[in-house]
């Protein structure tokens, strides 16, 4: 058996399994409770650490970049929350966690009813990728669902109006933190829909703990999210904060400024590309009436058009020749077939009784049938004689 062929590689094997893990989302957002060992602050700013329960570990590592946004210090025994995705290290072939947010274990309740809604709303299909609208490229009104104080309003009113001047901003001010917020939101977002007053949505508020970003996590929010004709844009928190309304939502941008960036095209970049696409039809055009020209041309240099009635003659010539063999074809089928029937006539005429008649000798018939022995032949009977030139009549006499 041919091994060689049949044969994968091991960094095959390690970048198909990478590859499954990647398409599987719910790998890639996962928030992980356990305890911290092993812990490592490597001089390059990451860390590196193992999570454990009381029955299993999985290795960690925090880049840089998350781990400068941590208040606290991790420690071997800390209880943590981790937020974050499973990978494949390819070149040693190990699964681990690339954390992008930690928590101290100290919420623990709002974080099992966040685990709890989540679960339930997916089961419900409320993450189904089928239910998510698109978001339209070329909108005119932005709907805007946010606080009217504070930085977020402005981002995104700066943003969008530098991407596309002449877009709308509509902004319905609702509350984003305290116990009213989710209420308020969920009305906004069926205010908006049922008059129709944008042609998508960004729903938006800053960073902030887990506590001031709850109304994103409420049901009540979800719901109305889900059930929204108009497409909605989740902006809540930072880049490694995820709520509820993230999962659900047609699009997730992970800073309101963003959100602008994704809602609003460039108008420039569109510009950009508008005349790109008419050079290159030009250019296709171009090609192709050159292209045309050239079989014009090449047609009209043949001899067809420059000389029909030499073409007609060719052909009327061509038309006479096949005439002469049709002819020549039919006279000797003629003379075969003729041929043919002298010779059966021929041999016909020999086999004629006729024919032995003209040589003297009679055919004798009795009762109109040929007598051919003597013994038919009965004394005083008659018969008829059959010669050459008539038939007589005679009688038998012994």
């Amino acid at each position: 058996m041919n091994y060689e062929n049949m044969a994968v590689t091991v960094s095959q094997v390690n970048s198909y399994i990478k590859e499954k893990i990647a398409s599987d989302e719910g790998l890639n957002s996962l928030i992980i409770k356990g305890e911290i060992s092993n812990f490592k602050n490597h001089y390059t700013g990451h860390l590196y650490f193992t999570l454990k329960d009381d029955k299993s570990l999985i290795k960690c590592i925090m880049f840089k970049t998350y781990a400068q946004k941590l208040d606290f210090m991790p420690k071997d025994g800390m209880k943590v929350f981790v937020f974050g995705g499973v990978s494949v290290f390819e070149r040693d072939g190990v699964y681990q966690v690339y954390v992008k947010a930690m928590h101290e274990d100290g919420v623990g309740a709002l974080y099992k009813k966040y685990e709890e809604l989540k679960q339930k709303l997916e089961a419900q299909g409320y993450f189904e990728i089928s239910h998510k609208k698109k978001i339209p490229q070329m909108p005119k009104v932005i709907g805007v669902l946010t606080s009217q104080t504070g930085s977020v309003i402005r981002d995104i009113i700066n943003v969008s109006t530098r991407r596309n001047p002449n877009v709308h901003i509509r902004l319905l001010s609702v509350p984003v933190q305290g116990q009213d917020a989710a209420p308020e939101i969920a009305k906004g977002i069926k205010f908006m829909n049922e008059h129709k007053l944008a042609d998508v949505m960004i729903l938006a508020r800053g960073g902030g703990s887990l506590e001031d970003l709850w109304p994103f996590n409420e049901e009540v929010v979800a719901n109305a999210i889900y059930e929204s004709d108009i497409p909605i844009i989740s902006a809540v928190g930072h880049e490694t904060d995820f709520s509820i309304s993230d999962f659900i939502a047609d699009l997730r941008a992970p800073t309101p400024s963003a959100a602008a960036e994704l809602a609003v095209p460039d108008v420039y970049e569109v510009s950009q590309k508008i005349n790109t696409y008419k050079n290159r039809l030009r250019l296709a055009l171009s090609k192709k009436y050159e292209m045309l020209k050239l079989r014009y041309e090449k047609s009209m240099s043949s001899s067809v058009f420059k000389e029909p009635r030499r073409m007609v003659n060719d052909r009327a010539i061509l038309l006479d020749q096949y005439i002469k063999k049709l002819e020549v074809a039919i006279n000797n089928k003629r003379q075969s077939e003729k041929e043919k029937y002298v010779k059966l006539v021929s041999k016909l005429d020999t086999l004629s009784p006729l024919k032995t008649l003209t040589r003297g000798y009679s055919i004798i018939e009795k009762d109109g049938k040929t007598v051919n022995s003597v013994k038919q032949l009965e004394n005083g009977i008659d018969v008829d004689i059959r010669l050459i030139d008539g038939k007589t009549k005679a009688k038998i006499i012994s």
